[in-house]
């Protein structure tokens, strides 16, 4: 273990604390913050939201992008937006992060657990095949559960680590059991499935920019759609679906405040510039790992799954030794090189155990194994 603390810390060339993922600022941040503390508009109107969106659809190569506050929000109305409500039920997998469970239980939907693939460590669609053959019928155009005899309206998989899971496959299912896909690509921009970027097979895609991923503006988060109505919709309902008037306060539905302040907007336009970048060091990090953990017999790195090329947001080991894994986190820990594990099962979580499920079995030996390692561009 010592072998590979001494690794990374020639990586990163310092012996002192290294986080897990750092941002970077290393453009314009400082240069149009202060354009935006200088044109007064810091809140949810001014040009950089309009740029950021305009500029991130073009990115992803979506029709439009709606900001928002956070990748949680941005969920949340995703969902809305599919007119998910209480008492309808929406796929997802497990193994994910608790934000994607959370955003369904805010529409009053409940979610069902699918197991994920080792290699992708995504939804698997073979799982998520089985489980609507065997449990749902079509009637009149609805995906019904006949266990619970819900609807289930929508399925949300999510790109772990920046991996894409098979996502053509996935939308090819639901669109055969009626039934909305809603990708959560929160930590996947600069992936691509087969020269796609994630994000865009669904009807709606969302992304995160959280202070720890590959571009930040300390939080917020996206929409995309070809959707023009739904996109307008988004726009609406996340700025408390105020009417425009240039005095009257007059609100048409419930509505959230949910859009991007400017503020965050323009270390966003900044962040973008040097995404390229950013990725390029991610890749090349990778590479080095990847050759780095081949002399370890019972450590696995985990590469780009086929088909897709990823952004390699967080850099992730398997340790094939159960008993070593807690060893390595508790090692890595103690020496001031910050190392996580998966995370725990969403269906593990007392608010979610009584949820409906498959087996798991991919989900269960992913989360003994995975740890993710240091991960933070090099420039």
């Amino acid at each position: 273990m010592k072998e590979i603390v001494d690794f990374i810390q020639k990586l990163y060339k310092t012996k002192e604390f290294i986080a897990l993922h750092e941002p970077r600022f290393i453009g314009n941040e400082k240069k149009y913050l202060n354009e935006c503390i200088d044109s007064t508009f810091v809140s949810s109107v001014g040009e950089f939201v309009d740029k950021f969106e305009l500029e991130f659809a073009k990115k992803v190569g979506s029709k439009y992008a709606v900001a928002t506050v956070n990748g949680t929000s941005a969920l949340h109305l995703a969902l809305t937006l599919t007119n998910i409500t209480e008492g309808d039920e929406v796929i997802t997998q497990a193994l994910t992060f608790i934000a994607t469970p959370n955003a369904i239980s805010y529409t009053g939907a409940k979610p069902i657990f699918i197991d994920v693939d080792r290699d992708t460590m995504g939804m698997s669609p073979s799982a998520l095949e089985n489980f609507l053959q065997n449990n749902c019928e079509i009637i009149n155009n609805k995906c019904i559960n006949k266990k619970s005899k819900k609807t289930i309206k929508a399925c949300v998989p999510m790109h772990t680590f920046g991996h894409p899971c098979k996502i053509e496959k996935i939308k090819e299912i639901c669109d055969e059991y009626h039934i909305v896909l809603v990708e959560d690509a929160a930590e996947s921009l600069g992936s691509y499935y087969k020269n796609r970027h994630t994000g865009t097979f669904g009807k709606l895609g969302v992304f995160s920019f959280n202070g720890n991923k590959i571009i930040t503006s300390g939080g917020g988060g996206v929409i995309v759609t070809d959707n023009k109505e739904l996109a307008n919709r988004a726009k609406h309902l996340s700025t408390t679906a105020k009417i425009a008037h240039k005095w009257k306060y007059a609100h048409d539905k419930i509505g959230f405040n949910y859009r991007m302040p400017n503020l965050n907007a323009a270390l966003l336009v900044a962040q973008l510039e040097n995404l390229d970048k950013f990725l390029d060091s991610k890749r090349d990090l990778a590479k080095q790992y990847e050759r780095f953990f081949k002399k370890f017999k019972d450590i696995e790195f985990v590469k780009e799954p086929v088909d897709s090329k990823s952004n390699y947001w967080l850099q992730s080991i398997l340790l094939k030794n159960l008993d070593k894994r807690d060893k390595f986190l508790e090692y890595t820990n103690n020496n001031a090189i910050m190392t996580r594990p998966i995370w725990q099962l969403m269906s593990e979580l007392e608010m979610f155990k009584d949820a409906q499920k498959d087996e798991l079995k991919n989900s269960k030996y992913l989360q003994a194994r995975v740890v993710n390692i240091t991960s933070s561009v090099i420039i």
